[in-house]
């Protein structure tokens, strides 16, 4: 659904564009496109945009943490505990996986960043795979059994 943006609405000095952005973020949104679209660079919320484009590289790297350490906690359960393994965790593993591999496709330096948080993210799956079996932290290697290749192999799961 889009918002129908008016000339009226669009003529705001700078103060008001940032009263828009805490008012109506979506209006605001539209705004800035506007502007952009039309050469209205005088007439940008800078302070705002920049905010937003910071964000966006941070949501970004949050989400590929968050689906990495998904993986690897599923991983973690499906090695330790192979009495329990269930369908469910299989299309945890492949739907997190395919998360990643589009964010890569999307962002291709995402790639770097995913190698160099590897490490702290399987300590943090170490973590959540202990509080979701029950099992000791101690009962999970400290280095990770899978390589961050492995990770991301749709087809690899551990014995």
């Amino acid at each position: 659904m889009s918002l129908t943006i008016t000339n009226e609405s669009l003529a705001t000095t700078n103060l008001e564009n940032t009263s828009l952005y805490d008012l109506d973020y979506c209006v605001w949104i539209e705004s800035m496109s506007q502007f952009l679209r039309e050469g209205k660079f005088t007439e940008l919320d800078i302070p705002n945009l920049l905010e937003e484009l910071d964000d966006m590289s941070g949501s970004q790297r949050d989400a590929l943490e968050s689906n990495l350490e998904i993986v690897l906690m599923h991983l973690l359960k499906y090695r330790f505990q192979p009495q329990l393994r269930s369908r469910s965790w299989l299309l945890t593993i492949f739907e997190h996986r395919n998360r990643l591999k589009k964010a890569f496709k999307r962002s291709p330096s995402l790639q770097r960043y995913y190698q160099e948080v590897f490490p702290e993210c399987y300590q943090t799956a170490r973590k959540m795979a202990s509080l979701e079996t029950g099992l000791m932290m101690s009962d999970f290697p400290e280095i990770s059994p899978f390589t961050a290749e492995q990770s991301l192999d749709i087809d690899y799961l551990p014995d």
